[in-house]
């Protein structure tokens, strides 16, 4: 009836609520996780990780140490920056054992995508976590299973595939550089350390809430599990031991810091839009009608998640948007409120899934994977793109079946 009489009112109000209530439970996130990747990458901490874990693995399974390596870095480095920081090393490999740079680019891009879509602090899941009113220790835990698996299928064995298919040579610009002087990097376990600190504080809050047995701590684990207090922490303790204790300057970390906050307006604007979709489709009644034909369908919600999500990806291109759209018009289902929080962690791992496949001509990373790697637009929609799709349809299949049990 209001909607009838007052219209005007009505839309104001879903800006404003859709607004206030998104960026308030994403902004300091976004902001600090900005904070702390720059950090990461300034330090060298990301190639700290990359160098260390190839030598662990070693060269025949190299392939394997890139995508776990891109699927850690992508947490708290958002895909560019990871890709152009790590994509030098996956070139070292491939002229080291004259391969196919495919073999080792793909597993690495496989590891960021996976990171980047999947798991939080990123703010992609983080967004969608906040729209669908769940706990984020539940999304790390979702997201980590989805992506472990994303990452292998995606990853090694897809790479293995292009670099038999297909030949890319080293670029020649790349082939002439020296090797990353390993003497000048960061503690591999002080890095590993620093990067798992909200991921434990986070998860650690969540699992309190229904283990009886850590009720006596509960409260000092709700408080630092608090993802922006968690993320507080993580920031500082980056701040003083890759740093500070590495020789840089106040002034210098702040500038650093300070930068590393210029992309985060776009993602700010884009999210709090999702969160005026959410409220617009609650308040028209939109999202009810979308629940009963859901409902008349006799689909899972992850399935509706993921397939919104695929749509949009496909048609607009972007998977920022893409997040932004499904999750608001699944936020805006009454059934929501009724699910579990493993069942809505579930669900926003589909929305990632279906974010992340198909990335074409519409997509920035399809043109920032051609022209770093050197492929031409076929040979990048062969692996790339398929890959993409594999990450999310992968990741997507893992959530469903966990969805089951939930």
């Amino acid at each position: 009836m209001e909607a009838v009489l007052n219209p005007g009112r009505l839309i104001a109000a879903a800006v404003n609520d859709g607004i206030g209530t998104t960026l308030k439970g994403i902004a300091l996130l976004v902001g600090l996780g900005s904070m702390f990747g720059a950090i990461l990458e300034i330090s060298g901490g990301a190639q700290t990780l990359a160098v260390t874990m190839v030598r662990k693995f070693g060269d025949e399974k190299a392939a394997w140490a890139l995508g776990v390596t891109g699927l850690v870095i992508a947490m708290p480095v958002f895909f560019d920056a990871g890709l152009i920081i790590l994509i030098p090393l996956a070139f070292s490999l491939a002229k080291k054992t004259k391969r196919s740079s495919l073999f080792y680019a793909i597993p690495l891009l496989a590891g960021l995508a996976v990171g980047h879509a999947y798991i939080p602090p990123t703010p992609g899941p983080v967004l969608v976590a906040t729209m669908l009113n769940v706990e984020l220790g539940w999304v790390i835990l979702i997201g980590i299973l989805c992506g472990a698996v994303a990452m292998i299928v995606a990853g090694p064995f897809w790479g293995a595939v292009c670099g038999k298919k297909y030949f890319v040579p080293v670029p020649e610009h790349v082939a002439q550089q020296q090797d990353v002087d390993e003497s000048k990097l960061p503690g591999f376990w002080m890095v590993v350390g620093i990067i798992l600190i909200p991921l434990v504080l986070i998860i650690a809050d969540s699992v309190a809430g229904v283990v009886p047995a850590l009720a006596p701590i509960q409260p000092v684990i709700g408080f630092l599990g608090e993802p922006f207090v968690a993320l507080t922490i993580a920031t500082i303790a980056a701040m003083i031991l890759l740093g500070f204790k590495r020789g840089y300057t106040k002034e210098e970390l702040e500038k650093v810091m300070t930068k590393s906050l210029e992309p985060t307006g776009m993602i700010l604007l884009v999210t709090a839009c999702g969160g005026v979709l959410r409220y617009v489709l609650q308040y028209s009644g939109l999202g009810e009608v979308i629940g009963n034909a859901v409902s008349s369908a006799a689909l899972p919600i992850v399935v509706v998640a993921f397939i919104v999500a695929a749509l949009v990806r496909i048609s607009v291109g972007s998977a920022t948007v893409a997040m932004t759209m499904a999750a608001g018009i699944i936020a805006a289902m009454p059934e929501i409120a009724s699910l579990s929080s493993i069942y809505l962690a579930c669900t926003t791992a589909a929305i990632a899934g279906g974010a992340t496949v198909c990335s074409h001509f519409n997509d920035s990373g399809f043109w920032l994977v051609k022209s770093l790697v050197g492929l031409d637009e076929k040979t990048t929609l062969k692996t790339w793109t398929v890959m993409e799709t594999l990450v999310g349809c992968t990741g997507f299949v893992v959530a469903l079946i966990i969805s089951f049990f939930a």
